[in-house]
């Protein structure tokens, strides 16, 4: 009997994949950083990009907004598939979509060949956040899953503030050809990847492919609707919507399981990181504006006054972790809400007199984000089911990059809307919105509390 279970102990000791943990956080948390930052020096590059391409700021604009959506979808994707394919391979096929589109797009001469190197590059790069939290989900154990999330996410909030910086520097001094080979570094990573791993066994299972054009299609339409406010495509979107439903109710093993979708304490946690997200991408939108309006700084000097937030961020990532795992998700949420609150009201009422004000106020911000989706990313991870975790993490993953789509969309918009009055009242009225937005997901998280009985 002894021997019995002296074998199965053995057995399940070598079937366990084991994961070199502190290697892999670091080695994934540069990919992280190198795939935001990615993201976000690219903007400053759009300038230069329409005056060499002769494109309309329409036109330029699907380099943008044509990356946000490929790359929510490719999260969730990515994220689905882990549940019967390997992270390893994923990652594997996910890195090299990103080396191969910087080759094509470090040689595109027109809008088309750039468009589809961008649009390459976001199928590549959704790989890299969702199987991140998939990956800690379910192989970290509980006691050390809230500092790896918040490391990840550390190196996410570094590359928001290292992007703008990066990018105006190799953009005025080599070109806008040369950003494409920073993301080609991580071809580099990937034997490393490959070699830390663990190894896993495909499962078996059906990828619903009709489920992942429906939500592509659907969330697709719904961000075109901001930025045309077409009736016609609003109602094609919810028709494609609805029809989504019905499937996912139909089929054995749906893209996105109905089971999810009406989890209640997960919807609250999802529509927690969304206010999250609108909030922080809305403020990355408008600090640089706001910056050059009515300050009138140079690209490199917005980059400057933007890093220290991201550098604090990361900096306070190490502590928040360690607050995760000691204390757990509920006060490490309250404090993320807390610090945004007060960022939002700061920018309301003070970011319009002086740069220093807005340099400050992101410190609160950038240190606020991490916290809540470092604290939400775990409670999620905590709350679901193992064989959830891939879906429920990519759902989450969309709904946040969604929510910072729909932020900055929205926040351009109420910038039109609103060009009878001041600039500086109009910074503040948007401001103000946000600061609604997030005590109402407080108030949900509230309900979120109670609900568990906290």
């Amino acid at each position: 009997m002894i021997a019995m279970s002296m074998d199965s102990a053995h057995t399940q000791a070598v079937e366990e994949p084991v994961l070199q943990e502190s290697k892999v956080i670091i080695f994934w948390s540069i990919t992280v950083w190198l795939v935001v930052m990615n993201t976000t020096m690219f903007n400053v590059a759009l300038p230069s990009v329409l005056k060499e391409l002769s494109l309309s700021s329409s036109t330029a604009s699907w380099i943008v907004s044509g990356y946000s959506i490929v790359f929510a979808i490719a999260t969730l994707t990515y994220s689905r598939l882990s549940d019967f394919i390997p992270i390893r391979r994923l990652l594997t096929i996910g890195l090299s979509l990103l080396a191969i589109s910087s080759i094509i797009g470090f040689i595109s001469s027109n809008f088309y060949m750039l468009l589809a190197a961008r649009l390459l590059q976001a199928g590549g790069a959704g790989a890299v956040p969702g199987l991140a939290m998939v990956l800690a989900g379910r192989y970290i154990p509980i006691s050390r899953r809230g500092k790896a999330m918040a490391f990840i996410s550390s190196a996410a909030s570094l590359g928001f503030g290292l992007g703008p910086v990066i990018g105006g520097l190799i953009t005025q001094y080599l070109g806008w050809h040369y950003l494409f080979m920073v993301t080609g570094f991580v071809l580099l990573l990937l034997p490393i990847f490959r070699r830390l791993l663990p190894y896993e066994e495909v499962q078996k299972g059906k990828f619903d492919i009709l489920g992942s054009i429906l939500i592509g299609l659907g969330v697709t339409g719904l961000l075109l609707y901001l930025s045309s406010f077409s009736l016609p495509i609003l109602i094609g979107s919810i028709l494609i919507l609805g029809w989504l439903w019905l499937h996912i109710h139909r089929i054995p093993m749906p893209f996105i399981q109905p089971a999810l979708l009406k989890n209640r304490q997960f919807t609250k946690l999802l529509f927690i990181g969304f206010g999250a997200f609108v909030t922080h991408f809305s403020s990355l939108f408008l600090m640089p504006i706001m910056l050059s309006v009515l300050f009138e700084k140079e690209p490199a000097t917005i980059g400057l006054l933007i890093f220290p937030g991201a550098i604090l961020s990361a900096i306070a990532a190490q502590f928040i972790g360690r607050l995760i795992d000691r204390f757990g998700n509920i006060p490490l949420i309250l404090f993320g809400e807390g610090f945004l609150i007060v960022a939002t009201v700061s920018f309301a009422f003070f970011g319009g007199l002086s740069p220093y004000a807005i340099l400050f106020t992101y410190m609160f911000m950038s240190t606020g984000f991490s916290a809540l989706t470092s604290s939400i990313s775990n409670e999620i991870s905590r709350i679901l089911d193992k064989k959830q975790l891939g879906a429920g993490m990519g759902i989450a993953q969309l709904v946040q990059f969604f929510g910072g789509a729909f932020g900055v969309a929205l926040t351009g918009l109420l910038l039109v809307w609103q060009s009878g009055i001041s600039v500086d009242a109009a910074y503040r009225n948007i401001f103000i919105g946000l600061t609604v937005l997030l005590s109402a997901t407080l108030a949900v998280f509230w309900h979120y509390r109670k609900s568990k009985g906290i």
